[in-house]
């Protein structure tokens, strides 16, 4: 009977002991998905649109990127405001006047438009290569995103392939699923300056613009380098 008895005990402090461990475990798995959905937060937060500028094309060429052309000093990294509201409109819908903006963040209802301008001070021609990354997305919203640039008054809209292996409607595929363009700029000379707006909106009419991109994030990154990066 002490016998039973004893091989009972050990039999409740193993159950006692697993459901010990079980619930160790999911603390910790809770744990990891909160500072997950933190770091998540957190880099979506920095914004939609940011723009960095290579060092050596300052140090070596005096170029410099600015949204204000009252404040023409060095910066490596611009910043647009996020738009209040970022919900699917059609491109019919945007404004004809974009790219007259003067500089900095102009958005208007559910699009980000942001106009900056990258100008040569040094005293030597240079050259430079831009490229448009997708840096993140949740729940594929980059699926019906639409990214106009306009470069000195030439537009440009640019849209991920659809399902169907064709271009979207009016558009240039991204290169790649990261990747939206890459250009160089050659014989960009002392004086000279280059005026660029970005605008960034959810496509209604886009097939791939369904309810399961509800609650979906986007961060947009372009690049200024001094030489090509693959």
């Amino acid at each position: 009977m002490k016998k039973k008895i004893k091989l009972a005990s050990k039999k409740i402090l193993r159950e006692k002991k697993f459901k010990k461990i079980i619930i160790i475990l999911l603390i910790l798995l809770l744990l990891l998905l909160l500072l997950f959905y933190v770091a998540i937060k957190i880099f979506f937060n920095n914004g939609n649109f940011s723009i960095t500028l290579d060092r050596n094309l300052y140090y070596s060429r005096g170029l410099i990127v600015y949204d204000d052309p009252n404040e023409k000093v060095y910066k490596s990294e611009l910043w647009a405001l996020d738009p209040n509201n970022f919900t699917n409109i059609s491109g019919n819908w945007l404004p004809d006047n974009l790219d007259d903006s003067n500089g900095g963040s102009h958005n208007g209802e559910n699009y980000l438009a942001y106009t900056f301008f990258v100008e040569n001070t040094g005293t030597e021609l240079a050259e430079y290569w831009s490229e448009i990354i997708i840096e993140g997305a949740t729940r594929n919203v980059d699926d019906a995103v639409r990214i106009r640039v306009y470069r000195n008054g030439e537009e440009v809209t640019y849209a991920k392939m659809a399902r169907d292996g064709n271009p979207e409607t009016n558009t240039i595929p991204f290169v790649d699923d990261e990747l939206v363009v890459r250009n160089r700029v050659t014989d960009f000379k002392p004086g000279d300056l280059d005026k660029y707006t970005l605008v960034i909106w959810i496509e209604g009419t886009d097939r791939e613009c369904t309810d399961d991109l509800l609650g979906g994030e986007l961060q947009v990154r372009m690049n200024f380098n001094s030489t090509y990066i693959d």
